[in-house]
């Protein structure tokens, strides 16, 4: 899943730093004005504005309706009577303290990745509720091991009105099926799935028909999105090299975890060609998506913390030049979506949470 929300478990988990991310040089823009709002730190100077949209829980993977009207975001925030990951439907324009936004998805098992279809009035996103109603166990954490993430075999793929309702299952093959995006082109979806015995990326047509494999080689490919144009795809990747990692890996995938500490972003195109590696940065880097010129990315990385946080935004060219810090907080920022204008970006963030595990939603006018 792009999340069963990583958020603070992830960013105080995360191994140490690689050093060979020491002799990366980053670009970090220098203050133009004094920036008014208490939101903003100070070198933020792409961001106009900030908004505060959730106060309580973590909020996670919001993703804009192709009108810019709503958004669909998950959240286990228990105040909103829920056990584990859910799916909540808000205007652009909300802010959500007391009340509770209205929940989309059934209330039944865990949830994760809800994406707009072009209709507007229809969600996808996957659901173990097939598999139980209640949540699904999270695999136990030892003390100074690696952070296991689980991929429940109970996820599958399916549609949903605006009303909470499935209208359509999506997939029905044994296994993992779960991290559904929509090209902005409207006629495709990018997903993740165990299907062929590994954790490899596919394509299928809004109505689940045309199924096409896009990734081939070993290791954990998800969390993919589309460029504006829908010729390209960027994903997070973290692909076992040496014969321990990779007998690591296989053990892991056997018991339904990966362990996901190391990753790198990748990019191809939609049909899975020209695939190449986009970044070298060391430690986790995730959450990657595409500004809406097509020609850089934004993505959260820890690459530059000594203890496994801070993570951060960046962004970087196509090509892997010009990269760029976005933010600068002390613990978390994570899962950039740009608006389909290309005005607005919403993203989680632990800032102004009163130094507990909150994390919340945040909404930036952006500026180039």
């Amino acid at each position: 899943m792009r999340t069963t929300i990583l958020l603070i478990i992830f960013v105080t988990l995360v191994a140490c730093k690689n050093e060979k991310s020491t002799e990366t040089a980053i670009d970090t823009p220098v203050e133009k004005d004094t920036v008014q709002n208490p939101l903003i730190y100070p070198e933020e100077t792409h961001f106009k504005s900030l908004r505060q949209v959730t106060f309580g829980g973590d909020n996670a993977e919001a993703y804009w309706s192709f009108d810019d009207k709503q958004l669909v975001f998950q959240s286990n925030y228990k105040k909103w009577n829920v056990s584990c990951d859910q799916m909540f439907l808000m205007n652009a324009d909300d802010t959500f303290d007391s009340v509770a936004p209205p929940m989309v998805s059934t209330g039944k098992g865990r949830t994760t990745c809800s994406y707009f279809l072009p209709d507007n009035k229809h969600i996808l996103y996957a659901s173990t509720h097939l598999g139980g109603e209640e949540c699904p166990e999270v695999p136990e954490h030892v003390p100074g091991g690696k952070y296991l993430w689980p991929i429940y075999d109970s996820y599958d793929i399916f549609v949903a009105d605006l009303d909470g309702n499935i209208v359509k299952q999506l997939t029905n093959e044994p296994g993992y099926d779960a991290e559904a995006t929509v090209s902005p082109k409207g006629d495709k979806i990018v997903f993740t799935s165990t299907r062929s015995g590994d954790i490899e990326l596919y394509t299928m047509d809004l109505d689940g028909s045309n199924v096409k494999q896009i990734t081939h080689e070993l290791g954990y490919d998800g969390g993919a999105f589309f460029s504006p144009d829908g010729s390209k795809l960027i994903f997070r990747s973290s692909r076992p090299k040496t014969e321990a990692e990779i007998k690591e890996y296989k053990d892991l995938l056997s018991q339904g975890l990966v362990a996901p500490t190391q990753m790198e972003l990748y990019i191809c195109n939609a049909d899975g060609s020209e695939l190449k590696q986009l970044t070298n940065l060391g430690n986790a880097n995730w959450s990657p998506f595409f500004h809406p010129s097509g020609k850089k990315i934004l993505f959260s990385s820890n690459f530059e913390a000594e203890r496994g946080f801070p993570f951060n935004l960046y962004m970087i060219d196509i090509d892997g030049t010009n990269l760029t810090r976005i933010t600068h907080g002390e613990t978390f920022d994570a899962f950039p979506v740009f608006s389909n204008d290309g005005k607005k970006l919403i993203f989680s963030s632990n800032r102004n949470n009163g130094g507990g595990h909150d994390t919340n939603l945040f909404i930036a006018e952006w500026q180039d």
